[in-house]
């Protein structure tokens, strides 16, 4: 009962301002130019989102014996949703989703990607890039997150030259990391 409590508290205490100081300004424009330019070379989508803390809502259900990685997992699968990676034209969008406050990574990949990517691969994934969000590396963390990602989609969904841009160019989502 004391870690629910403890655990609500700190969701309660983190806002967007501490979204804002993880991912500063500088840090911002970086990462969405390395999404643009991982995005000219494969016709995927990738979105970033980082929340300091979940909504009240998700913390409610923590006090009704779910778990905080449950609840975090749902919490991307519903960001997923709402920010529409899963409406990509090739069903191929990736959300990086980051919680603050857990220090917790998942991944969400609409069906065109998670037939070639099993379960277990995205796991190690996040496993290689918690590390770096553990140490409050954020910037570093993010970078792997995109690199790893973006491996994958150039192996299943590469555009060549002959393309003449389409469909890699065609942008659909946008490149900025939410934060909030």
């Amino acid at each position: 009962m004391a870690n629910k409590l403890k655990t609500f508290i700190k969701h309660l205490w983190m806002d967007a301002s501490d979204a804002r100081r993880a991912i500063p300004p500088d840090m911002l424009q970086r990462v969405t130019q390395r999404v643009a330019a991982s995005e000219r070379r494969h016709s995927g989508e990738i979105r970033i989102c980082v929340e300091a803390s979940l909504p009240a809502s998700y913390l409610w259900r923590l006090s009704q014996q779910q778990p905080i990685s449950a609840l975090t997992r749902q919490r991307a699968l519903s960001l997923f949703g709402k920010l529409r990676v899963w409406d990509t034209e090739h069903n191929n969008g990736v959300l990086i989703y980051v919680l603050l406050a857990e220090h917790a990574i998942e991944i969400v990949a609409d069906r065109g990607v998670a037939r070639h990517v099993s379960p277990a691969q995205w796991q190690a994934m996040v496993a290689r890039m918690a590390s770096a969000f553990r140490e409050k590396r954020y910037e570093d963390g993010l970078t792997q997150a995109l690199e790893e990602t973006s491996a994958v989609l150039m192996t299943h969904f590469a555009v060549n030259a002959t393309q003449n841009g389409s469909p890699g160019q065609s942008n659909e989502l946008p490149d900025t990391p939410l934060l909030q």
